[in-house]
């Protein structure tokens, strides 16, 4: 039998590709709600379960779980932590920092609130004054959203504080297994639909269901890692797996079934994609600036008027300034970043003190609505206008507490608002 551990080369293989793909795929995915204020195509065909920004999202936890569990194998809690911080913050940093002052310099107030709401990676704050409220999403969810794509980074942090605390007590080494425990008892928990949420520490507001369901998808490509020896690999599988995902999405099931299914198909084809295509996103990962400057560029050039020549052309003027953005990130500030990982720029950082405490936290305000059947929720439900944007922490518009900045939220539940990186 050919295993994952057979056929996947860790300096040879299609990762890269596939991240760089599933960040466009967030960014195209959102050009019907940021361009044109209603959902995406594959919304409606899969009654409302994902759209394609769901299935991209859903993918990102997937391969961040397999590649931050190799990493977590390679040294200490520590260690692995420090890595984690290098990969996400100095970039989100930049970014923050960079949307305020450019905000500022249109006339628009409150850059210093959002950047200390936002910096912790848990996002507090949405708007900047009345900046994108005129946009078609702006006028969706009745209040401007700079970038909403940054409420998925709570939860990739949550599933790094897991694990970190997993490789602090020595468990990826001496008991594998639990992590595969932890996916089964997080697919229990996904199918059992939980609602609500809770307010944690360090995180602000956690949504229970999306906290299930993309911890599940972070087990199971750590569970990948870790058993990779174990997990077979074939043609028919990959084939079994693309007709169960399909299903799934026009039938029902995708929660937690069609998910599984879309985690086994990714890996698969990280194994099985052309050697000539190994060396795109390897060497230059530009997925994370995508990820990160996509929503507030789109929502400019819908806020400019370049929506009105329709989806193709949204996509196309937005796409070469997230580009130039994203490459400008990885150079600039990632790369150099991730080149401080190492042990002996730990052991300095470690000795001064000068590790960033993520610990303070920010107040939430939270707000709650009820969908009722005849609502479409996956950009935002209408009728929540009370997001705060002017400065002060806010709650989340519901449109981005979902996957790809829009997983809709399912009918006749209560559903709370509130307000991909990893690897190597």
């Amino acid at each position: 039998m050919v295993t994952l551990r057979d056929r996947y080369d860790p300096a040879a293989n299609g990762l890269g590709l596939l991240r760089l793909a599933l960040a466009l795929a967030v960014l195209v995915a959102h050009a019907w709600p940021l361009g044109l204020g209603r959902p995406g195509p594959l919304h409606g065909l899969s009654g409302g379960q994902a759209d394609l920004g769901g299935l991209a999202v859903d993918g990102f936890f997937v391969l961040s779980g397999f590649l931050v569990a190799a990493s977590a194998r390679r040294g200490g809690a520590l260690r692995f932590a420090w890595r984690r911080f290098l990969r996400i913050y100095p970039a989100l940093w930049v970014c923050l920092l960079g949307t305020a002052l450019v905000a500022a310099a249109a006339g628009h107030g409150g850059g210093w609130g959002y950047v200390r709401g936002n910096w912790t990676g848990t996002t507090h704050q949405w708007g900047l004054g009345a900046l994108f409220r005129d946009t078609p999403y702006g006028r969706l969810v009745g209040t401007g959203v700079v970038n909403g794509s940054l409420w998925r980074l709570t939860y990739e942090l949550l599933c790094y504080a897991g694990l970190t605390l997993l490789v602090a007590a020595g468990l990826p080494r001496r008991a594998p297994w639990l992590v595969p425990a932890l996916a089964a008892a997080a697919f229990t928990a996904s199918a059992a639909h939980p609602r609500g949420g809770l307010a944690l520490p360090a995180f602000g507001y956690v949504d229970a269901q999306l906290a299930c369901h993309l911890g599940l998808l972070f087990l199971l490509g750590a569970s990948a890692q870790l058993y990779a020896h174990r997990v077979p690999l074939h043609p028919l599988g990959a084939a079994a797996a693309g007709l169960l995902l399909a299903g799934s999405l026009l039938g029902g099931g995708y929660f937690p079934v069609g998910c599984t299914a879309l985690a086994y198909l990714l890996l698969y084809a990280a194994c099985t994609i052309p050697p000539r295509l190994h060396r795109v996103g390897r060497e230059h990962d530009y997925s994370y600036g995508i990820y990160l400057y996509a929503f507030p560029i789109q929502q400019l050039v819908a806020d400019l008027g370049g929506a009105a020549w329709g989806v193709a052309a949204y996509i196309a003027l937005c796409l070469a300034p997230v580009l130039l953005l994203a490459a400008a990130s990885w150079h600039l500030v990632e790369r150099p970043a991730l080149a401080l990982k190492g042990r002996r720029a730990l052991r300095s950082v470690s000795k001064s003190g000068r590790i960033a405490g993520l610990g303070r936290q920010f107040g939430v305000c939270v707000s709650s609505f009820r969908c009722g059947p005849g609502h479409w929720c996956g950009g935002a439900h209408p009728g929540l206008s009370r997001a705060c944007s002017e400065g002060s922490p806010s709650a989340l518009p519901p449109a981005v507490l979902a996957g790809g900045g829009l997983r809709p939220p399912r009918p006749s539940t209560s559903v709370v608002g509130v307000g991909v990186v990893g690897s190597g």
